[in-house]
């Protein structure tokens, strides 16, 4: 499993603390320490000298969580792996159920586990997958079986390595990661399990809560997941509407290039007024920020 950090050490303890609770020790915590100027090295290696949880430890300068995850992508041979962000934590038999799983249902055109997500207080995070549901893309779960909520991914590591990066912008934190997700979709399904993996908190600080003025700040990274959402869209509605935000986000980037890397040009130059109002629209809702 990995971690990507950014100056999270007031929180990361309770995931440290999960993970010694885990029924199953048969996992290494990788940690990516993207740019922290808290005492976050400090603390990992006082859990390192702990020697009770196998831990690795990777400091990078920031970059944002896309760069994270590729740095942790690079760096672990492990045959599977999952993110549990800085702010969450995984329930204590989340390894062994995992691992379970996958030894009992693990087949060649399969990429991971879909499993759940719930609060603290027990409740789920959105809706669980139906009971027929054995195998899955990730957005059928979502548009075909109309599943709820964000849900936990793990992933086959030698899987998420036949994909390519995500793109990396000198002057931007974030590529939306379910890019990643939707091109492994294309050739892949994933098991799914109703068995809750991580415990979430979608704490102040955190991107769930700060998605508009991640949209307004990263264009390029923003734009990069139109592109690949347009090239996979099942219908022309699903087409527009992300190259309404392809638009959008060349108008934050000051850089209609990006429009013309659309992989439907057409499409584009038709949403060219609603990306204008999405533009302003998005000005609008974060004009205090």
């Amino acid at each position: 499993m990995f971690t990507p950090t950014f100056n999270r050490a007031y929180c990361l303890g309770q995931l440290y603390e999960s993970l010694k609770r885990q029924t199953s020790g048969d996992f290494v915590w990788l940690i990516i320490d993207d740019g922290s100027k808290d005492n976050t090295k400090e603390l990992v290696h006082s859990w390192i000298d702990e020697n009770t949880v196998k831990i690795k430890y990777i400091y990078q300068e920031n970059q944002g969580m896309h760069s994270a995850h590729n740095t942790a992508y690079l760096n672990m041979d492990s045959e599977l792996n999952v993110c549990i962000d800085s702010d969450d934590y995984m329930t204590d038999d989340a390894v062994f159920n995992i691992l379970q799983t996958w030894s009992n249902g693990k087949q060649p055109h399969l990429a991971g586990i879909i499993g759940l997500d719930a609060f603290k207080s027990g409740e789920l995070v959105g809706t669980k997958i139906p009971e027929q549901v054995k195998e899955s893309t990730l957005t059928d779960i979502y548009q075909k079986y109309h599943v709820k909520g964000d849900k936990k991914v793990v992933l086959l590591t030698s899987i998420v390595k036949e994909f390519p990066s995500y793109p990396v912008y000198k002057t931007e934190r974030l590529v939306p990661l379910g890019t990643l997700y939707l091109m492994i979709d294309q050739k892949y399904k994933f098991l799914c399990s109703n068995d809750v993996y991580c415990v979430v908190e979608y704490l102040p600080d955190g991107s769930s809560n700060n998605i508009l003025k991640q949209y307004k700040k990263s264009p390029r990274g923003f734009a990069y997941n139109r592109k690949v959402k347009m090239q996979f869209a099942n219908s022309f509605s699903e087409k527009f509407k992300n190259a309404t935000h392809l638009v959008s986000s060349a108008i934050f980037a000051k850089d209609l290039s990006l429009m013309l890397q659309s992989p439907d040009k057409i499409t584009t130059f038709l949403a060219v007024p609603t990306g204008i109002a999405l533009n302003c629209f998005i000005r609008y809702k974060t004009r205090n920020a």
